[in-house]
């Protein structure tokens, strides 16, 4: 048989070259192979950054205003405290205590889950480490015994989530170790204005939110267990004021707070 009669032979009634289809199909067959071979990488890849490096979080609540907004975006460092069953997704108990774990220090801003239900992610900041006392006195904080100073920053007047008119009177506050942030106040009369004495055990850290009468934290909850850190808040990637919709792309720039993009978390 000549090649010609070879090549007709391969055809079929419909005079379709069935080589060529043939080869088509081992082509699709080895793109779609590739591009799940790509996707399983990518996969686990993202895995071990989320488990292991850095966790996008979300701001849903206004408790550590004016440090972190309703609509801001941030990665959070996973290695920074080392690793606990929370540092995994779904938290599963496949291992006591932390691995390659330090502590926090003062003044640092963490995520962790929310004792003793250990679910829901919460994010303050590191006000008491193990071993100090605690206390709230007419608004103004205590630690082991002492007054931590703040400085008047003047007024702000802003807007809660349903759109209500807020004042606040704001302050520096300074820690012993000398970290300094902004805090809001209402009133030096709240309802955890005025607490008992905290003695924060080891293995423990005492949490404040930076808005200070709205924020439900180791006043109300107690220390938190050092097991129950998920990482130190870093970078704010995005940040956007709730204004617009998805589908309103004519707003979008009105709406993304461009100014805090890249912003470190102090």
């Amino acid at each position: 048989m000549t090649k010609m009669d070879d090549d007709v032979a391969k055809r079929d009634a419909t005079g379709k070259d069935d080589s060529k289809t043939e080869t088509a199909e081992q082509g699709g067959g080895s793109l779609l192979r590739e591009a799940l071979h790509t996707l399983f990488w990518a996969f686990v890849i993202a895995f071990f950054v989320r488990t292991l490096a850095y966790e996008p979080f979300n701001i849903p609540s206004g408790s550590m205003k004016p440090t972190l907004l309703v609509g801001d975006y941030l990665f959070v460092s996973k290695y920074a405290y080392g690793f606990s069953r929370y540092s995994l997704p779904l938290s599963p108990p496949i291992f006591e205590g932390r691995i390659f774990g330090s502590e926090p220090k003062r003044g640092d801003v963490v995520v962790f889950k929310k004792p003793p239900e250990n679910e829901i992610d919460y994010i303050k900041r590191v006000i008491g480490l193990p071993g100090d006392e605690i206390q709230v006195t007419a608004g103004r904080l205590y630690i082991n015994g002492v007054l931590v100073e703040r400085e008047s920053a003047g007024t702000t007047m802003t807007w809660d989530e349903g759109g209500f008119p807020q004042r606040f009177e704001t302050y520096i506050e300074t820690l012993p170790n000398g970290v300094s942030h902004q805090i809001w106040e209402e009133s030096d009369q709240e309802v955890h204005d005025n607490t008992p004495v905290f003695r924060v055990p080891e293995g423990h850290f005492f949490m404040m939110g930076d808005n200070r009468d709205h924020s439900l934290d180791s006043r109300a909850i107690g220390p938190v267990p050092w097991v129950n850190l998920v990482g130190r808040a870093g970078m704010i990637f995005f940040s956007h004021n709730n204004q617009a919709s998805l589908l309103e792309i004519w707003k979008w720039p009105q709406a993304i707070r461009f100014s805090r993009i890249g912003d470190d978390i102090n």
